[in-house]
């Protein structure tokens, strides 16, 4: 049955390397996106932003809460396994 099931499922094939693409850009974005260094080079931008006067104070914790808030997330699914 294996090489009929094949067969049979063969138009379906660019399908799944799609869906499988997908699922690993999806995946690659995640990682990136919660990697700790990319976290804090974010947040020094906002700092710098703010230092050069282009933020102002609640602009900046505006837009570092959510990334602080990301790295503690980090640090403790880190300590999880």
């Amino acid at each position: 049955m294996g090489l009929i099931d094949s067969l049979l499922t063969l138009p379906l094939a660019p399908v799944r390397g799609t869906i499988w693409l997908a699922e690993r850009i999806e995946q690659i974005a995640y990682e990136e996106a919660t990697d700790p260094a990319a976290i804090r080079a974010q947040i020094a931008e906002i700092e710098e932003a703010h230092e050069a006067g282009e933020l102002s104070e609640a602009e900046a914790e505006r837009l570092e809460a959510p990334l602080i808030r990301l790295l503690l997330e980090g640090g403790a699914e880190a300590a999880r396994r």
